[in-house]
């Protein structure tokens, strides 16, 4: 072998130091640096290109991923509220930008004493200008002070501070520009139900929560949480409620949700400090006592009197008060997820050497519709406090997702979506698309020989040897498991379709998690102020499948306040049969007549009544969307089938005809939100004696009389049609359908389009056409 000639894999060689230069490369080393680098190039492209087919398994790979996609994008379209949904939601002031500590807004509660609070839609409070009949919490959320111009991501620790007539809410609201918290206020001068938004009344250069203010000497004073700036500071009205000047730094501590007391002579500060040696986070508690709330500060002798678990309640959760002189101290429990739920303790002993506490009932309700409660994830803050009028007043925070959740969920979306990727790769093994899992020339063992520099620098480098001789090893996989199983078998595409089946899951998981939002159906806010509703379902022995199925799902839904069956026939199965969250209340009628379901019910406590038959399923969020709409407009029929009702004679037909041609001018009320006052009246009037016979001859038509007797009451638009995202019938799967045969229903309800006209004016000369935004979703 001559100088600068070396043989090549098949032993050839070549002259001149041209040719192949020994690693099946024909590069002369002796050329200049761009030629050079060209002439590897080519060398490295046709590796990729034939080399174990590696272009060929990135088709695939990404074809895979295409068809994956396609079919997690129709997942995402049937479950999740689109995103065009969203942005209309946060335009109606009903929703907020998600933040990772959480969505937390405040709600209002009442009671004779501390330890009976009900939450303000128990008691039955009213409100005609926003259509809430009753109020309902959250009363202020991120979406009020939004609306009000202070941008928001959530609202949390209130405190109330009682002067005269008016209550001052103090609250801390994430400023949604810097990202921190400031201190705004708002004013209600109806005990509650509604609060105007006031301001920002304290805004610092560092974060700030937990705003105790309290009265001392005639002066009111505020001690917010500033453990960002390492200190305990105490600020005083200047011009109540906006303004605050700086009076005392009281502890240069970053004390942590603090507050002061004054209970048998002395006054004690309580609270956490963080940052000391040895403390555990939300399960530590120090207090202090002096003359004055304004200090000195003495520490207790116990100190910290707390250092345990977090789920204790070590760390404060609102403000303290006194009841038939017993002192109660309010904490939280931080053990399943920051916050969790509210704490009361019983304050034993209390001097300047002991402290004994004891925990009692709170006395409020946990929520049972987990994230479609305002507060179903937790709630860690609560102040109660006694009204002129003697009453019991409290406000609470509360969230639907646990802290942190945004983030844990995009990180277990990425895992799904990694895992998918395997899968596709198993996939492409199993069907011989993939023929290596890593590049050939990564491993130990590719192609050709390696360059004199590579393998000193392989030799040199023992983590870069272990790592190619591990993707060789990699790399004996796929023949294996081709080996293993035979996709041209039976078997073999069973197993093929199963994995396939595995990597769908994880794709629309990964898609959920990502894109799918906190999985809440929330409600929708209407004039500052949210509402309840009663649904009302009319059903008999042989469709019990069904409504467990309906009581089940419709329950949870954040606005239903009471479910109410009305049963026509057969022996009623009792309240405790079905998995509610709500009050079911079976209402046994005497005889069997569609006109039950429009019967005066004084029991009924809401002004919204939603007509839903038990045989159709929707989604909450249709169902709240359309309790938007029908707050907008009380006094017409709001639902979600609709019918146009014209030709000469008048003829019924389905919902494709309207859409043919363009418009409405009936609803039917088997799936409809009605005014239960107005409708009942106006269904139950002596003058509509005629129509119930007819609807008791046909035992049809019940829908179609009310609404002829809402057209008959007004000139103007009577009906309102939204649009659901899905809905399906399940008496199809029961077998329990009430009008099967569709050709004699629609002409038994002809006839009564025909007889109703006479008796009450026709339809044929209303129509309404399709409104985008409500067809849609932009509410």
């Amino acid at each position: 072998m001559g100088s600068g000639q070396l043989v090549g894999p098949a032993g050839g060689g070549g002259g001149g130091g041209g040719g192949d230069n020994g690693d099946g490369r024909c590069c002369d080393m002796s050329l200049k640096c761009s030629c050079r680098w060209k002439c590897e190039h080519q060398h490295y492209r046709g590796l990729f290109l034939n080399g174990g087919g590696s272009y060929k398994g990135l088709v695939f790979f990404l074809g895979c991923f295409v068809v994956l996609g396609s079919i997690a994008t129709l997942y995402a379209w049937l479950a999740f509220t689109p995103p065009y949904a969203v942005a209309a939601r946060a335009a109606a002031g009903g929703g907020c930008r998600e933040d990772n500590e959480g969505s937390w807004s405040i709600g209002v509660f009442y009671g004779d004493s501390p330890f009976s609070l009900k939450p303000i839609e128990a008691m039955n409070i009213w409100r005609d200008d926003s259509a809430a009949w009753p109020v309902a919490n959250p009363v202020v959320t991120c979406a009020s002070t939004s609306e009000a111009g202070f941008p928001s991501n959530f609202v949390a620790d209130p405190f109330l501070y009682v002067q005269g007539d008016a209550i001052y809410l103090f609250y801390e609201m994430k400023n949604l520009i810097t990202m921190q918290g400031d201190i705004a206020v708002s004013r209600s001068v109806d005990k509650g139900a509604t609060w105007q938004q006031l301001g920002i009344a304290l805004d610092e250069d560092w974060h700030l929560s937990y705003p105790y203010v309290f009265n001392y000497h005639g002066q009111i004073y505020m001690m917010p949480e500033s453990s960002e700036k390492g200190q305990l500071r105490v600020y005083r009205a200047l011009d109540f409620p906006l303004q605050w000047k700086l009076e005392k730094v009281v502890m240069k501590k970053p004390m942590v949700d603090s507050f002061v007391i004054n209970h048998k002579g002395k006054f004690w500060l309580f609270g956490s400090d963080h940052s000391s040696f040895g403390s555990k986070k939300n399960g530590q508690l120090e207090i202090w006592y002096s003359d004055s709330p304004l200090g000195p500060w003495k520490p207790h002798k116990k100190n910290p009197v707390y250092n345990t678990y977090r789920s204790v309640g070590a760390r404060n959760g609102g403000r303290p008060f006194i009841h038939d002189g017993i002192l109660y101290r309010v904490g939280q429990d931080c053990g399943e997820t920051y916050g969790r739920r509210v704490r009361l303790f019983k304050v034993e002993v209390l001097t300047q050497d002991e402290f004994k506490e004891v925990e009692v009932p709170l006395g409020v309700e946990e929520p049972k519709k987990g994230r479609n409660a305002w507060n179903g994830a937790r709630y860690h803050h609560l102040d109660v406090q006694q009204l002129p009028s003697g009453e019991w007043i409290g406000v609470m925070d509360g969230d639907r997702v646990p802290s942190g959740y945004s983030v844990r969920r995009f990180i277990l979306g990425c895992a799904s979506i990694a895992a998918v990727a395997v899968i596709v790769i198993l996939i492409g093994v199993l069907l011989g698309a993939v023929k290596c899992i890593v590049p050939l020339n990564w491993s130990s063992h590719g192609l050709g020989k390696k360059s004199n520099a590579f393998l000193v620098w392989g030799r040199s480098n023992m983590l870069s040897s272990k790592v190619r001789r591990f993707c060789s090893r990699l790399n004996r996989v796929p023949p294996f498991l081709r080996g293993w199983v035979k996709v041209n078998t039976r078997v073999g595409r069973c197993v093929v379709a199963f994995i396939f089946a595995i990597g769908v899951a994880l794709m629309c998981t990964g898609v959920h998690y990502i894109y799918g939002g906190n999985g809440a159906d929330e409600p929708y806010l209407w004039k500052g102020h949210y509402s309840q509703f009663t649904l009302l379902t009319m059903t008999y022995d042989a469709r019990i499948w069904n409504l467990k199925m309906y009581v089940k799902h419709y329950s949870r839904c954040s606005s239903v306040k009471e479910i109410v069956v009305v049963w026509n026939k057969g022996v009623p199965p009792n309240s405790s049969d079905f998995d509610s969250v709500v009050p079911v209340r079976i209402r046994v009628e005497a005889r069997n007549s569609l006109n039950n379901r429009f019967r005066m019910d004084p029991l009924i406590k809401t002004r919204a009544v939603l007509e839903l038959d038990d045989d159709i399923m929707m989604t909450c969020d249709d169902v709240e969307r359309g309790f938007k709409v029908w707050r907008e407009h009380p006094d017409r029929i709001v639902g979600f089938y609709p019918r146009l009702i014209n030709g000469n004679p008048l003829k019924y037909r389905a919902e494709r005809y309207a859409r043919k041609h363009e418009g409405y001018n009936m609803i039917l009320t088997g799936a409809a939100f009605i005014d239960s006052q107005l409708a009942f009246q106006k269904y139950n009037s002596p003058q509509v004696r005629l129509g119930r016979e007819l609807v008791d001859k046909y035992f049809n038509c019940e829908d179609v009389l009310l609404n002829y007797l809402y057209a008959n009451a007004s000139s103007s638009r009577t009906v309102e049609y939204v649009k659901p995202a899905w809905a399906i019938d399940t008496s199809k799967f029961s077998g329990a359908a009430i009008s099967r045969n569709t050709k004699v229903h629609y002409r038994i309800r002809s006839n009564c389009l025909a007889k109703f006209s006479q008796m009450y004016g026709g339809l044929a000369g209303r129509k309404w056409a399709f409104d985008a935004r409500k067809d849609g979703w932009d509410v």
